[in-house]
């Protein structure tokens, strides 16, 4: 950790209430708590607390917004769905058959057992023949 970052976290870890988001009203807060002699230390120590501050500040805003934003949306999809129920309850469902002509399927499944007896009928005539010939 660098010189100015040890020296702001310790001033800030004692003292972070006499701290504000302006440069000039944290400079004389640091003239009272510390004595820094260097004038370029001082200053940079002290725009180092200042942008923390604000970051610190910036942040904890987002976080609110982020909170209520989620709360605020929880809310609208409670209502949303509860809206869905009534207007799926008003709206009568329309269910759509197909309808298979019937005949046409018999007639096939009467070909294909026409077809089968045909065969079975040669199938019987063969064996006839073959068992008078070996007798």
């Amino acid at each position: 950790m660098d010189r100015i970052k040890r020296i702001s976290f310790e001033v800030l870890d004692t003292h972070k209430s006499k701290f504000g988001e302006d440069f000039a009203d944290n400079k004389l807060a640091l003239n009272q708590i510390a004595i820094i002699r260097s004038k370029s230390l001082k200053n940079k120590v002290t725009g180092y607390i200042t942008r923390f501050i604000k970051k610190e500040i910036r942040e904890e805003k987002d976080k609110q917004s982020r909170i209520s934003s989620s709360q605020f949306q929880t809310q609208e999809e409670s209502q949303t769905e509860t809206s869905e129920i009534t207007t799926s309850e008003e709206i009568p469902s329309e269910t759509i058959t197909e309808t298979i002509p019937v005949e046409e399927k018999t007639e096939s499944v009467e070909e294909k057992t026409e077809s089968v007896e045909e065969k079975t009928e040669s199938v019987e005539e063969k064996t006839e023949s073959v068992e008078e010939k070996t007798e």
